[in-house]
C-alpha cells in the first residue's frame, strides 16, 4: 500500500465537506464565547491575539490547543463558555448582504423537501449563503447544490460565508450569478429538488417544471401572503405537479426550571411561508379535486391563476369576508 493511501485524511474532507470540526481548537478558526448573561461573540483564533470585552481581556493563545467546551475567565473575572459554532449558530451571526433562511425553515426545507445524500439540487436566490450552507451538508460531496443568484454583490457575500464555514470551496456546490429562468442549464428532467427563495417564484413554474425529474419536489419559500397566494395557485393551475402544500413553522422555547415550568417570553414567529409541491411524470395530471372551493374564492374579484375545470358559477361568487 502506498503511503498517501495510508494517511489519515485532513481538512474539510476527512468530516466530509461537513463544516464540523473535532479536536483541539486550532489556530484560524472560530469560536464563540458566551458570558453568563447569555451574550455571545465570535471570534477568529489567532496567536498572539487578545480579545477585550466589558469585562476585561482574553488571549487567544489561552484557548488554542484546548478541546471545546470549556469555560474562561477574563482579566476582569468574567466567565465564558468556549465552543466551536454550531451551524444554526454561524448562520445567524455571519455577514449578510440579503435576509438569511433562518435555522427553524432550513430544517423544514431538508426535511420536507426530502433533500438526500447524493441529490441535484437548484437554489434560486442564494441570499446571504444560509440555506446553501444547510443543502451543502445534507447532499453531501456526492450530491449537487446549483445555486443562481441575480445579484453580485448578494454573491460575493455569500461566496465568502459557505467557503468559510466549510473551510474551503465545497465540491457540490455551484453559483451562477444570472436568472434561474435564463441561466439555468441543468438538462430537462435531471433535478431531484429545486429550492425557491425569491421574489416572484411563481415566473419560474414553467422552467423548474422542465427541470424536474418526475416524482422531484419544488420548495418555495415565500414572506407575505400575497406571494404564498400566487405562488399556489400558479403551481396549482400548471397542471403537472401535486396540489401544493403551504404551511409556516413557529418556534416558541420554554422555561424549565423546578415547578416553574411555562411558555417562554420570546419566540421566533414568522419568519416566512413554505410551498411544496411534487412533479407529475409527463403527460400525466392530478385527478381533480372533489371538494368545492370555498365561496367567493375564485369569484369576481380574484384576478389570479384559476385552477382547471372550475365550475362556471363559481366564478360569479361574490366574496363573503
Amino acid at each position: 500500500m502506498s503511503s498517501a493511501a495510508s494517511e489519515t485524511p485532513t481538512g474539510p474532507s476527512a468530516n466530509g465537506w461537513s463544516g464540523v470540526r473535532r479536536g483541539p481548537l486550532q489556530p484560524g478558526e472560530w469560536v464563540r464565547l458566551t458570558d453568563t448573561k447569555g451574550r455571545r461573540h465570535n471570534i477568529c483564533l489567532t496567536e498572539g491575539k487578545r480579545f477585550f470585552t466589558n469585562r476585561g481581556s482574553i488571549d487567544h493563545d489561552d484557548l488554542i490547543g484546548r478541546p471545546e467546551g470549556f469555560a474562561i475567565t477574563s482579566s476582569a473575572g468574567g466567565e465564558y463558555l468556549v465552543f466551536r459554532p454550531l451551524l444554526t449558530e454561524f448562520v445567524v451571526s455571519m455577514p449578510r448582504g440579503a435576509a438569511v433562511v433562518y435555522p427553524k425553515d432550513a430544517a423544514q426545507i431538508v426535511a420536507m423537501a426530502d433533500v438526500f445524500p447524493g441529490a441535484t439540487v437548484v437554489e434560486a436566490g442564494v441570499g446571504s449563503g444560509a440555506l446553501t450552507c444547510s443543502l451543502l451538508r445534507a447532499v453531501g460531496p456526492t450530491g449537487t447544490v446549483s445555486s443562481y443568484e441575480r445579484r453580485q454583490e448578494f454573491a460575493d457575500v455569500a461566496e465568502r460565508n459557505v467557503d468559510q464555514f466549510f473551510e474551503g470551496r465545497h465540491p457540490a456546490w455551484r453559483l451562477t450569478v444570472g436568472d434561474l429562468e435564463t441561466a439555468l442549464d441543468e438538462p430537462d428532467g435531471s433535478v431531484d429538488r429545486v429550492v425557491l427563495d425569491m421574489l416572484a417564484p411563481w415566473e419560474c413554474v414553467d422552467r423548474v417544471a422542465a427541470a424536474l425529474t418526475p416524482g422531484g419536489l419544488v420548495c418555495a419559500y415565500v414572506a407575505t401572503t400575497t406571494q404564498l397566494s400566487r405562488t399556489v395557485e400558479t403551481v396549482r393551475a400548471h397542471g403537472g405537479f401535486t396540489e401544493p402544500r403551504p404551511w409556516e413553522t413557529l418556534v416558541r422555547d420554554w422555561h424549565v426550571e423546578g415547578l416553574a415550568v411555562r411558555p417562554g417570553h420570546k419566540m421566533v414567529g414568522h419568519t416566512g411561508f413554505l410551498v411544496t409541491a411534487r412533479r407529475m411524470a409527463p403527460g400525466e395530471t392530478v385527478p381533480a379535486k372533489k371538494r368545492r372551493p370555498a365561496p367567493g374564492a375564485y369569484g369576481a374579484e380574484y384576478d389570479g391563476p384559476r385552477p382547471a375545470g372550475l365550475p362556471p358559477e363559481v366564478a360569479e361568487e361574490p366574496f363573503d369576508s
